[in-house]
């Protein structure tokens, strides 16, 4: 066989390994357990940590403030020192009539070695008090008004079925062009890289979190050390649901019916700085894994299309029939994400060009992390964690 031959193999057995073996990753059907009609409704904090937020917060936190649970609950955003009145304006958002009791407080600046995000957070448990469960969810996400109902029976289960961690991945907008491009396909990334089934599997390796809407048991956080554990974690959910699970606690991660984020994203710009803020401390800021990673976008996405073309215009039929069955593959499994998205089917086909621009925003994370602006969002650049070496050996 040719050379070009053996690469189309190689995609096409890929995606054969994708489709069968990775977790049903693509599959869209899992959604909060069924709630159990003798569910009891424990104390609730809601966690808002937030930073400029006063053109979106008009939209999400009336949905927290209104939110209709038979149990105690209480928000709480913790304003991240705000330059454009976030916190004025959830103070007055909190005046309306049959509203959830609301706090609003500034920590101040985050230490060395803190996230803004997650300085803000580990404020607001501290304001919770004993509520035995956290509802930890970004200034951009709104709920629908049984959403924390919800989210607490599936967490309180039976003795049988009940988790630590509940964690939703918020539907995100879609109404822009560029939206409906690079959305989609974000989401269904991500479940590639943690397929929900093994993050939800008792002892499986993978864990995974949505930070825009996790649920946690006040305890299991305790147990996994705290907000504290994870302070310099610019993905912090993920990190959030791997030391919740290194505790012995359960989790589960599906994708949301009644959570949307209210966020608009209307130029490429602005999704690009999204993805590209943190996929280079997604491959813990290696080279190695940086170079690893855009060779197996090339081949996974990349491959498919260029050699079935290829085939076709030199008249090579096992060529362009081994491309287009890993294109096909590519475009079947995707199908369900666009589904999910309410997108046309047809769009799958041009899941090679958006993988394309996911590998140049890889790229271009790395880049800016060499150039000293790494993980960069609102005013504020976060380095890379210091690696062992550098902090001394573990204790």
């Amino acid at each position: 066989m040719t050379v070009l031959m053996w690469v189309a193999l190689a995609s096409l057995l890929a995606w054969l390994w994708l489709t069968f073996l990775q977790g049903g990753f693509w599959r869209t059907d899992l959604r909060l357990p069924p709630r159990p009609e003798t569910a009891r409704r424990p104390t609730v904090a809601i966690i808002v940590p937030a930073r400029d937020e006063a053109e979106v917060l008009p939209l999400s936190l009336p949905s927290l403030l209104a939110q209709e649970y038979p149990g105690q609950a209480r928000v709480i955003l913790v304003d991240d020192n705000s330059s454009d009145g976030t916190g004025e304006l959830a103070r007055e958002l909190g005046l309306a009539p049959g509203s959830l009791p609301l706090t609003v407080s500034t920590p101040g600046e985050p230490p060395e070695g803190w996230t803004g995000k997650l300085w803000a957070l580990r404020h607001g448990v501290e304001l919770a008090g004993d509520a035995e469960y956290l509802l930890l969810t970004d200034a951009d996400i709104a709920h629908a008004r049984s959403s924390l109902d919800s989210l607490v029976a599936a967490a309180v289960g039976t003795p049988e079925r009940c988790y630590d961690l509940v964690s939703q991945m918020a539907r995100l907008r879609t109404e822009t062009r560029w939206e409906r491009l690079i959305v989609p396909a974000f989401v269904y990334f991500f479940a590639q890289l943690y397929p929900f089934r093994w993050s939800n599997r008792p002892g499986s390796r993978t864990a995974a979190a949505a930070g825009g809407c996790t649920l946690v048991r006040r305890e299991a956080l305790e147990r996994a050390g705290g907000i504290a554990a994870i302070r310099g974690a610019v993905i912090d959910d993920v990190n959030l649901a791997r030391a919740v699970k290194r505790g012995g606690g359960r989790t589960w991660l599906g994708l949301a019916d009644q959570v949307d984020s209210v966020r608009p994203y209307p130029e490429l710009s602005q999704l690009w700085r999204m993805v590209s803020r943190s996929a280079y401390a997604q491959l813990k800021h290696s080279v190695l894994l940086l170079v690893g990673t855009v060779l197996g976008l090339a081949l996974v996405y990349l491959v498919p299309p260029v050699l079935l073309l290829v085939g076709l215009v030199a008249g090579d039929g096992r060529l362009a029939g081994t491309a287009g069955a890993a294109w096909a593959l590519m475009a079947a499994t995707y199908v369900p994400m666009l589904r999910y998205y309410r997108q046309p089917p047809a769009a799958a086909l041009l899941l090679p060009f958006t993988a394309g621009l996911y590998l140049l925003m890889t790229v271009d994370s790395a880049v800016q992390h060499w150039r000293g602006r790494g993980a960069a969002w609102k005013g504020r650049t976060y380095p890379a964690p210091p690696t062992p070496s550098k902090v001394g050996s573990p204790r």
